[in-house]
């Protein structure tokens, strides 16, 4: 789907899954420069911003939640802005970009004359409403990882493996994404400023400090699923050696009476052989052993 508002000087066109045709169509007509235009129809570009004297080209990337797969997929945002023009260009549609959208579609929002009517700060309102969104995806995070957390002390399962390695893969995956778009802030602030002369350093400094912090954010994620899937380990070898001591210990104690009971059955003359008696002798020198290798173990501490 592509659209097309006009705000007074300003034209913002805005897009998700379109063909490459329709992407090129679009960025020729406003005459963008090749390199950035054949970086747009590509997918999976790195996180970057290209300026030159009259627009700058960056490319941002943010996560779409599969509800299917419980993970996340990659969702490039191509963002073109000049004085009068802002281009959005993404792979999956967004609900606070329609917002947006229809927000300045209304004409008694954009004639009051404290709106910010400028294509810079409609692209800031874009980015500060993604933020925002992951903002909340990681306080979810942090309320699923205390729930993991808890569980890992109830129950020991393959789902619970399972939990944990998505969750993982989830935090690192967004670790990867947002880690590089912290010098594309960074940069966008000092190159915004080149094509608009104004003093707007303070509203793309809070892009900045947001992402800081997201980043920052994810990192303490990623440290506390990594404690839980150590815990999880630990208390998983704990219940393994909890299992091999109470096998060991029955194992000793069986052990003297296979032993006498392996001789018996031998084709061989023995003590007490034929004596209708002998089981409780037998089993009396069994029970004899046992207490001795008990009361061995006990002393060094092995049970």
């Amino acid at each position: 789907m592509i659209r097309e508002l006009k705000i007074k000087w300003i034209t913002w066109i805005d897009g998700f899954n379109l063909e490459k045709k329709e992407i090129y169509a679009v960025l020729k007509e406003h005459d963008f420069h090749e390199l950035d235009i054949e970086a747009c129809m590509e997918e999976n570009q790195r996180a970057r911003i290209d300026s030159y004297d009259d627009y700058f080209f960056m490319v941002l990337h943010f996560p779409k939640y599969s509800i299917s797969t419980k993970s996340y997929e990659l969702n490039e945002f191509n963002i073109f802005l000049r004085k009068d023009l802002l281009i959005t260009f993404r792979n999956f549609p967004w609900i606070h970009i329609d917002k947006i959208f229809t927000k300045y579609e209304k004409q008694d929002f954009y004639d009051n004359e404290n709106t910010k009517l400028y294509s810079w700060y409609i692209l800031y309102e874009i980015i500060e409403s993604m933020f925002e969104k992951i903002f909340k995806s990681i306080d979810s995070s942090k309320k699923d990882l205390k729930l993991l957390e808890k569980l890992v002390f109830e129950d020991i399962n393959y789902k619970l493996v399972k939990d944990i390695m998505i969750k993982k893969r989830n935090i690192i995956f967004l670790k990867h994404m947002f880690l590089p778009q912290v010098a594309v802030m960074r940069s966008t602030e000092s190159n915004i400023n080149k094509i608009f002369k104004w003093e707007i350093e303070e509203y793309f400094e809070d892009l900045e400090d947001k992402v800081l912090y997201i980043v920052n954010s994810i990192t303490i994620l990623e440290e506390h699923i990594i404690n839980i899937e150590d815990t999880y380990k630990w208390i998983v070898d704990m219940n393994v050696n909890y299992v091999m001591k109470i096998l060991t210990f029955f194992s000793a104690f069986i052990l003297p009476l296979t032993l006498l009971t392996s001789f018996y059955w031998m084709n061989i003359d023995l003590p007490l052989q034929e004596s209708s008696n002998s089981v409780y002798f037998l089993l009396a020198i069994t029970t004899i052993i046992m207490i001795f290798i008990y009361i061995i173990m006990r002393k060094k501490g092995k049970f």
